[in-house]
């Protein structure tokens, strides 16, 4: 099971820690897995790279982490993490065997 944790501070999100594989299907034939990750790191790619905002973030295997850090008040971050809150969302109402989420308040 894929595991989504969405960190807020207040209406805001802060961040949000993505761990683990869907179970689906199997490596490469995955297309929960492969959806959970598309719509993840176009957040990131778009933060990092369009934006361009010094954020922290951590990838690996089954892994992704991000945190806008001083950058949550930017309407453009906010913009693309709450499409893909959205997104994942409707993946989990789908598909709700293989992917959690769940909103955790910020405490940093």
């Amino acid at each position: 099971m894929t595991r989504v944790v969405i960190f807020k501070k207040k209406d805001r999100i802060s961040g949000f820690e993505i761990s683990g594989h869907t179970g689906y299907a199997e490596e490469g034939s995955d297309i929960v897995c492969s959806a959970v990750s598309s719509v993840s790191q176009m957040a990131l790619l778009g933060i990092k790279d369009v934006l361009k905002l010094n954020i922290f973030f951590e990838i690996s295997d089954g892994f992704l982490k991000l945190s806008l850090g001083k950058n949550v008040e930017n309407e453009s971050a906010q913009v693309l993490l709450k499409s893909m809150e959205k997104s994942l969302r409707e993946i989990q109402r789908e598909y709700g065997n293989y992917v959690k989420l769940e909103v955790k308040e910020d405490v940093f």
